[in-house]
Parts: C-alpha cells; structure tokens; sequence
C-alpha cells in the first residue's frame, strides 16, 4: 500500500513538473512573440545586421557609387588649395554647399580660413554667390559666409535643424573649434548670415581636429553630435569617434566613445555620420579611413604633382558604416566604399575625404561628393553617384537563395521593395508567422513572380497586395531571389 502511494506521489511530481516545463516553454514562445522589432512603416535597408536572421545562398553586397567627374572647383583666392569639410544640405528644391576655404598650409584655427559657400538646383551645377557680407582680398563680391571667426571656421559644420519646436531664427544651425576651446554654437534664420549662439563653448573634451557633425534626430527626439576624439587598442592610438547628445543643444552629454565591434581599428579622420534622409532611424557614416605612412607618390612624382612637401606620403579612402543611435557603429563591410581615383593626384594626403550628406539629385538617383587632390592646384570636389537605397543589397546568383527578417510588426496596408533582378532572375515574398510557418494566402506559392528594376514595386499575393489581415500581428518577412538585389522594403 505503501509502495502505491509512494508511486502515485512520483507519478503527480512527474506530471506536475512536466506542466511546469510547458508552461515555461509556452511563456517563452509568447515572450519570444513579444519582443518583435516594431518597424511601423519605416523604410528599412539591408545595411547592417539589425533586421537579419538568417541568409541561405545570398549574401550582403556593398555598392560602390558611380564617379561622375568634378562640380566644384576650389579656384578662388580665398578658397584654393586646402580647401576642405565640405556640407551638403538639400533645402526644398535648393542644395546648399559649405566648405573651409584655405590657400596655403598652416596652423588649424587660423584667420586665414574662412567658410565659403555655393548653391545648386539640381546638385550637379554650382554657383558660388556674391553675397556681400565681408570684405575679403580687398572685395564684398565673394561667397563667404563666416570669417574673422577662427578657430570656429576651421571645420565649420552646418545642419538644417528638423526639430519641430525649432524657432525660425536657428532654423539652421552648426558648430565648430579645434581643442582646447571646444565647440561652439552658430544659429542662423538662412543659412547665410550667422550668429554666435552663446560665447561658451558648447561641447568639450575632444581633439576636434577634423569635421564634427550635428543634427537633429527624428527616432531619438534630441540632438546629437558625433566628434572627434581618440582610441586605443594595445600600445597603439588611433583617431577615432565619440558621441553626446542633447535636448536644447546647449547642454551635451559628457561624450561617450564609439565602439566599432569586433573589427581591428581604423583612423577615422572624419565620419560623416548622419540620419539617411529616406529613412533617418539609419544613420549613414561615409567616412575618411587615413593611412598614416601608406605612401604611393615618390618625391620625383610629387614635385611633378607641385603637391605641398607635408602632404603626399600618406593616403586615404572611404568607407561606410551605419549606426542606429546608441555608441555602436555596424562594420558589416571594412572594404573601401569609394576608392581613390586614376591619377596620383588623387594618393596624397587627405584627398578622398567624403563630404557631410547624402543627397537625391534625380526620380533614381542619390550623390554623394568627396574632396579630391588636395593640397595642390586644382583641388575640388567630386559628385559619385548610385541608385537610390543603393548602398547595400541582399544579393542572390543565378541559384535561388533566401533571406528572413527577424520577428516584426508593422503598419499598413502594403509591402513595397526596391529590387532589380536579370532577365531570367526573379524575387517573391513569404509571409511568416511567429512560429515560422507560412501564412495562409501570403506563401511562397501565393506570391507573384516580380521581375525587372524599380525603386518602387507593390507585391502582391494572387494578384491581391492588402496585407490588413496581417498588419500590427508579428511576422517574418523570407524573401526568395534569383539573380537580384534586394535594396529596401517599406510597408504603407
């Protein structure tokens, strides 16, 4: 009798702890349910590793933009040589151009920079105003728009400020100094006429010897400033990036350095860090990766060059990096985004240094500009060009591969891609529901072969593209390609 009881007693334990472990394994599946990214209707890109869970047989693609020759030449008296941070802002149907103008070498910070100015319709043909606010070179007919205000005018960065409590005054707004004064603030109603914000440094403890950036981010609601400072890994120093943030931006954080993962140390002299302007939750880092002693240019070609004695045995490219607002930047790729250039003009130091913003300059096509042959006559910028999204693709050969999204919820109604595929290549979409299992109506075999190249493509599902019954309930996304790029997705 004993021996029943004792066997009764094990058998309830047994079953009571078996309902235990199903019911923490079915906690879990809800929590795992829980913790979808909510991606609402943002537009997301494949740049980085934040949405990705699993590719077979396709893989990341790094683009390289397309080189579409010189727009700006650095030619006037006040400009020349060392002329350099170059800005790009696209207000309305304007672009604005902001850039260090420097004729001879010497110490940063000195009287001798100033911050000139041009503007363009399109982002391909510059102008440069005579603006008549300072008396350069014995003339008002000049593009100048700051002098006189050294060390500020060194590396003098503009933003357009996207706050919406922003007063028309400080519609715009930048910083700028070199160490040890720090950052200090301008605001300015149009661009072109500014004024000191405060006579206190805004920003402090950086080496600031290069350009630091600022803007107003829509996803974090505050500002933020990403400058330049100084890492270590071993016995080695490198220059690198910190970031702060602010709500008034007055008053910063103390900054915090940037991690890069685990990925060896780059020299970063500048990193160009903005929000993507299609989808600003991305922010885009096209920066100046410096090789210090990485000489290509003999001393026989530099003086054929008249490139400055101080500035040809090193050399630099650019490279892309993402990061979506905490002290982590994605190195997905640590191959060069755009290469230096034919010609050894382009191998000297600090050319190829990437200009601040990515820009859309035609219905398909982004630029980005970068400074070429610096430190001699003839020094300029450079507009490269590439698809819109086009940074990064998912990329697939001609063996159909896959890719799937990480658990999300969105909002809307439909799915749209930015996708090109061969004649014989092809893309379809499969809705997945938290357990992985295909959502009836949205399968594989449901989905309607897209083939072609469009920046924008609705997808559709037996010739129905409504996903009402699916949206704000968590999903994957497995997206099947042949011979095709899958740029970016976005649900309206």
């Amino acid at each position: 009798m004993y021996i029943i009881q004792a066997v009764n007693r094990r058998k309830k334990n047994l079953f009571f702890g078996l309902a235990v472990i199903c019911s923490v394994i079915q906690m879990e599946s809800f929590a795992q349910k829980d913790k979808a990214l909510q991606v609402g209707n943002n537009r997301e890109l494949f740049v980085d590793q934040y949405l990705i869970e699993n590719l077979t047989g396709v893989q990341q693609k790094l683009h390289q933009p397309r080189n579409e020759g010189a727009v700006l030449y650095f030619d006037k008296p006040w400009e020349g040589n060392f002329s350099a941070y170059v800005t790009v802002i696209k207000d309305g149907d304007l672009y604005r151009l902001y850039y260090r103008g420097r004729r001879d070498a010497g110490k940063d910070g000195g009287d001798a920079e100033m911050t000139c100015y041009a503007e363009s319709r399109d982002g391909i043909n510059w102008t440069k105003p005579d603006l008549g606010i300072y008396t350069i070179a014995g003339t008002k007919n000049n593009n100048v728009v700051l002098a006189h205000a050294a060390p500020v005018t060194h590396n003098f960065c503009p933003f357009l400020d996207k706050n919406p409590d922003a007063i028309a005054s400080q519609r715009f707004k930048a910083i700028g100094g070199t160490a040890p004064g720090g950052l200090k603030a301008y605001v300015s109603a149009d661009g072109i006429h500014w004024d000191l914000l405060q006579d206190k440094s805004i920003i402090t403890g950086g080496a600031f010897d290069s350009q630091n950036v600022a803007f107003w981010s829509e996803s974090e609601h505050k500002y933020i400033s990403y400058i330049r400072t100084s890492a270590k890994e071993g016995n080695k120093s490198y220059r690198s990036v910190s970031r702060t943030t602010s709500t008034d931006f007055i008053n910063w954080t103390k900054p915090e350095p940037m991690k890069f993962g685990n990925v060896p140390y780059d020299h970063l002299y500048t990193q160009q860090t903005s929000p993507y302007y299609r989808a600003p939750q991305i922010y885009v880092a096209i920066g100046a990766r410096f090789m210090p002693g990485r000489q290509v240019v003999s001393d026989e070609q530099a003086a054929l060059l008249h490139v400055n004695p101080d500035y040809y045995k090193d050399c630099s490219d650019a490279i892309f990096m993402t990061t979506r607002g905490d002290n982590l930047y994605d190195r997905t790729f640590l191959e060069s985004f755009i290469r230096p250039g034919i010609g050894l003009e382009n191998w000297v130091s600090r050319s190829n240094y990437p200009a601040l913003n990515v820009v859309e300059t035609g219905q398909q096509e982004m630029s980005v500009y970068v400074n070429e042959s610096y430190a001699q006559e003839g020094a300029h910028l450079k507009r490269y060009s590439m698809r819109i999204d086009g940074f990064v693709s998912v990329h697939a050969g001609i063996k159909e591969g896959s890719i799937t999204t990480k658990l999300i919820k969105f909002e809307g109604k439909e799915l749209e891609i930015n996708y090109s595929t061969s004649a014989a290549g092809s893309v379809r979409v499969e809705l997945l529901d938290a357990d992985g299992k295909p959502i009836p109506g949205f399968s594989k075999e449901d989905a309607g072969e897209i083939i072609g190249n469009e920046i924008k493509r609705i997808v559709s599902w037996k010739n129905n593209p409504s996903l009402s019954a699916v949206s704000g309930q968590p999903v994957r996304l497995k997206f099947y390609l042949k011979d095709a790029d899958l740029f970016s997705f976005k649900f309206n």
